[in-house]
């Protein structure tokens, strides 16, 4: 082949490569735009997927919580003398208004312990009883725990204590002249005169050391040993169960607190509470009548018992959780109540497990 057409055939092989590398690489570019263009759809195709999980998950836990809400029970096993009568009354003035039920714990003869049989049953109707939940329990009883009996979601435990010596005051004068809220009823020490002051002094057995033995067995349950006055195992029961089986524990000195505290962890049947028992007519208004406050020689007699010592000592320990939590839970800001610590209640109404 002559030299000339050598060199076209060359030339026209090396025009003929370039266009061909210039037409893959054209076809590299575009598919390294379709590779882009198909991802950044998937992308868009999972964002959208989480999206949607997460609004259905959202919706789901909504109806689970709300669900959830409507299946609560509290049990509220009233000390006497704690201002408890107050505090039910708020609990009934706001149970049509909020939607729950509230339902008064009637045992035989008043006692504070249920035989077997009765715990059964009431563990029953409340565990199973649908048409009456969302509930509200109180009653003078003693701590119950339903975990003896198979239950997997307990209800929620609440209480009030007061401090020793003037719980027992309020009862002594109670049993005599009874108070302002049922004025006309007559009382089992009715027409007896002697001041708490005398009784004291003479050692009578209406206000014995062994009277103020009662908010600890309250809290310590159905066990023999948390019914012996002075057992010192009754005592840390009390304690254990206080801090592990109550959501929340209030003291009758700082009630209105305890109330918003409830109001803030609970408006499902609480929305309202602090208003109605700032401003309420019939809440708060329970005082016994004729009470007369003990002289320190009375006070310091009582205090001299291991008795005092050891209802006084769980108090204290009450009183210090409660400023604890309330410390650590609720701020009240312009009239408005803030839960800082949302996850604390929140776990303690609807546990993981």
């Amino acid at each position: 082949m002559p030299p000339k057409l050598q060199l076209l055939a060359l030339l026209a092989f090396a025009v003929a490569m370039f266009f061909l590398e210039n037409q893959i690489q054209k076809l590299e570019e575009s598919r390294g735009k379709l590779e882009r263009a198909i991802a950044r759809h998937e992308v868009r195709e999972i964002e959208q997927r989480h999206t949607q999980d997460g609004l259905r998950e959202r919706d789901s836990s909504v109806s689970s919580l709300s669900e959830g809400q409507d299946d609560i029970v509290i049990i509220y096993n009233r000390v006497p003398k704690t201002a408890s009568t107050s505090f039910t009354n708020i609990a009934y003035d706001l149970c049509g208004k909020n939607h729950y039920h509230v339902l008064h714990i009637n045992t035989t003869k008043n006692n504070p312990v249920m035989s077997i049989q009765d715990q059964v049953r009431f563990v029953k109707n409340v565990t199973e009883w649908r048409e009456m939940k969302p509930a509200f329990y109180h009653g003078h009883v003693s701590f119950l725990d339903f975990t003896k009996f198979g239950v997997k979601r307990k209800p929620i435990y609440i209480n009030v204590i007061r401090d020793p010596i003037e719980r027992l005051v309020s009862y002594y004068y109670f049993l005599r002249f009874g108070d302002d809220y049922r004025p006309g009823l007559r009382r089992r020490k009715q027409g007896d005169k002697k001041t708490f002051d005398e009784c004291v002094s003479a050692g009578g057995s209406d206000c014995a050391p062994e009277k103020l033995w009662l908010q600890i067995p309250f809290f310590c349950g159905h066990y023999s040993e948390c019914w012996n006055v002075g057992s010192q195992w009754a005592l840390e029961q009390a304690k254990y169960n206080l801090v592990n089986e109550y959501m929340l524990v209030g003291v009758t000195e700082e009630l209105e607190d305890f109330v918003m505290m409830l109001e803030a962890a609970l408006p499902r049947f609480f929305k309202g509470a602090t208003e109605l028992y700032k401003t309420g007519k019939k809440s708060h208004l329970r005082k016994t009548s004729e009470k007369k406050p003990p002289t320190k020689e009375s006070i310091a007699k009582l205090q001299q018992s291991a008795i005092w010592k050891m209802e006084n000592e769980f108090y204290e320990f009450a009183l210090e959780q409660f400023q604890f939590v309330r410390a650590h839970a609720v701020r009240e800001k312009d009239g408005e109540l803030y839960l800082l610590a949302q996850n604390f209640f929140y776990e303690k109404i609807y546990p993981k497990n």
